[in-house]
């Protein structure tokens, strides 16, 4: 099981563990902040909600980088450290600091849920990342090239879009979406669909056609999946700023 650190309310899940030909279930806990929406029926609030997504054809990335999203791990919610570290402090076992309750030098993300082993954070070392789980690229192609750079900051640094994880497995995501790319771990694929599903829905982003099918088809084997919900608000202080 995940553990959450900095404040951040667990709220544990049931994950169908998709192994081959072998059905289970495995308790985990979503990095959101904030409580999960229930609904009747055997798929759950995610797969409910999947159908409130808009289905678009991708735009065109043109026009991308990562600035158009801000300074990377600003700190949008005026706590004094930022984002990364609060993810850090947040998903990480046995955090040590540097200075003070900021600076996180070390920890373990136990287990790493895309490649499911235990991973040693030792700051320096490119062992683990804190991976949007709704990719900047991929929102800016389903709607976000058309927000104002306020809305376009919150996302890169909401919690509820964010999760430390194994390097390793995370390299391999690039941008990204459901229909292209799910974690090795099948263990972790409900909760990190329902996830997206949670970011693009708070945001107003759409899924393409395959993306859509994709997310109804690892969700539908979700028992009572829930829909996580809380992070940051959508818009982000008008001090930052963005390209």
């Amino acid at each position: 099981m995940l553990r959450l650190r900095g404040g951040a309310v667990a709220a544990a899940l049931v994950v169908l563990v998709m192994g081959a030909g072998v059905s289970g279930c495995k308790k985990d806990a979503l990095g959101s902040a904030g409580p999960q929406e229930t609904a009747a029926g055997g798929g759950g609030a995610a797969l409910s909600a999947v159908d409130s997504l808009t289905v678009k054809g991708r735009a065109p990335k043109t026009g991308y980088s990562r600035e158009r999203f801000g300074t990377a791990w600003a700190d949008t919610d005026a706590n004094r450290c930022d984002t990364r570290d609060d993810i850090l402090k947040r998903d990480l076992e046995g955090v040590k600091f540097s200075d003070g309750k900021c600076r996180v030098s070390g920890g373990v993300l136990r287990p790493d849920p895309y490649g499911g082993q235990d991973v040693t954070f030792v700051r320096g070392r490119s062992l683990v990342d804190i991976d949007h789980l709704v990719a900047l690229s991929d929102a800016w192609q389903t709607g976000a090239k058309y927000w104002d750079a306020s809305k376009r900051i919150a996302l890169a640094n909401d919690p509820l879009n964010l999760r430390a994880v194994g390097a390793s497995a995370n390299r391999s995501k690039g941008d990204g979406d459901t229909a292209t790319w799910l974690p090795p771990n099948k263990a972790y694929r409900c909760t990190y669909v329902a996830a997206q599903v949670a970011v693009k829905k708070k945001y107003g982003l759409w899924v393409t056609a395959a993306e859509k099918t994709a997310m109804k088809k690892v969700l539908g084997g979700c028992s009572g999946q829930k829909l996580p919900s809380g992070g940051n608000p959508t818009s982000a202080p008008a001090r930052f700023h963005a390209r």
